[in-house]
């Protein structure tokens, strides 16, 4: 096992910081571009964490990275784990939407209205996708569907959102939303709270459990609760040469310690997140409005072409529709 979670601790001054000074030979570095305050530390990282030392009792431990210790960019976070960077890493598939296309169709409108049932959506093509990954996939789960976030105008009708520019987490969510009049952009999270506030971007859509994750809730006035989405996917990956080089008895441990349980935590944990986010929101004085069921019809509407069209595209070594419908679960 590679030996250097010890020398990157020291590197970053974490050590002084009181994140522990772990066994470098049984140490696993887990990389996250969040602060350790973050739901899905709770959820997902720290769980894994105490799972997998109990099993191994205590030869196998995982030591936090978090606020971008070994890189602060949300889209590098696959690639320095590829790269030996980190042992473990958090990673958002949709800010390279290119590299994982399976895993994105999660995204697109009418797959899955929340944390739960998105979770399980990706658990049921998990066959499916982690083929995607050069990496040992431990987790994969999703965050609730998109709400939209503006400051100077509420979003009430399919015509209010004609030229607005609108943030979306991927690649895969453009089409959706220009489709609905807008003009789409994606960008990375941490940096939408000061775009929408200094008006570089009119609307963010974004699961409301980053309301309170990235105080979304300063910059933004108002909310618009629609179809403006599905989940996000959301994936805790391990460096494939890591994962390999492990005894039998410790990949059984790495097995245990991961998989649908904790996928599950990490959906439960986005959804409590986005309960809280509401609320916060609410009680800090942002409107909420939800579309009436004949506003959401116009919406669902103008998404049919789109949605048609991305049914009859490759995505990977699959069929968008097909992989649409084992999400769906409409071959159970």
């Amino acid at each position: 096992m590679k030996k250097h979670a010890l020398a990157s601790l020291a590197a970053a001054g974490l050590i002084a910081a009181g994140l522990g000074t772990a066994n470098a030979d049984s140490n696993f570095s887990l990389s996250y571009f969040m602060g350790p305050a973050h739901p899905m530390n709770k959820a997902v990282f720290t769980p894994f964490a105490e799972k997998l030392a109990e099993l191994s009792g205590g030869s196998l431990t995982v030591q936090q990275f978090p606020g971008g210790a070994l890189n602060s960019a949300p889209p590098k976070q696959y690639s320095i784990l590829r790269d030996g960077v980190a042992d473990i890493a958090f990673a958002l598939p949709g800010y390279t939407a290119q590299l994982f296309p399976k895993t994105n169709v999660v995204t697109v409108p009418t797959i899955c209205p929340n944390a739960i049932e998105c979770t399980e959506a990706l658990i049921r093509a998990k066959d499916l996708i982690e083929g995607e990954y050069d990496a040992k996939l431990l987790a994969v789960w999703a965050n609730a569907a998109p709400v939209l976030l503006t400051r100077d105008k509420q979003v009430k009708t399919l015509e209010d959102l004609k030229g607005m520019k609108v943030r979306v987490t991927s690649a895969t969510d453009v089409p959706f939303m220009e489709a609905l009049g807008a003009s789409a952009v994606s960008q990375p999270v941490n940096v939408i709270n000061q775009n929408l506030a200094n008006g570089v971007i009119d609307a963010i859509a974004i699961g409301p459990s980053a309301i309170g994750s990235f105080k979304l809730h300063e910059p933004a006035n108002f909310i618009t609760v629609g179809p403006f989405g599905s989940g996000s996917a959301f994936v805790l990956l391990m460096n494939r040469g890591i994962y390999d080089a492990l005894s039998d008895e410790e990949k059984g441990w790495i097995e245990e310690a991961s998989g649908d349980w904790l996928s599950r935590s990490g959906g439960a944990g986005f959804q409590a997140a986005a309960d809280r986010g509401m609320k916060l929101a609410a009680d800090s004085g942002v409107e909420v409005f939800e579309l009436p069921a004949d506003e959401v019809a116009r919406f669902e509407a103008a998404l049919e072409a789109p949605l048609a069209d991305f049914a009859a595209m490759e995505v990977g070594d699959a069929m968008a529709g097909d992989v649409i419908s084992v999400m769906r679960g409409d071959a159970m």
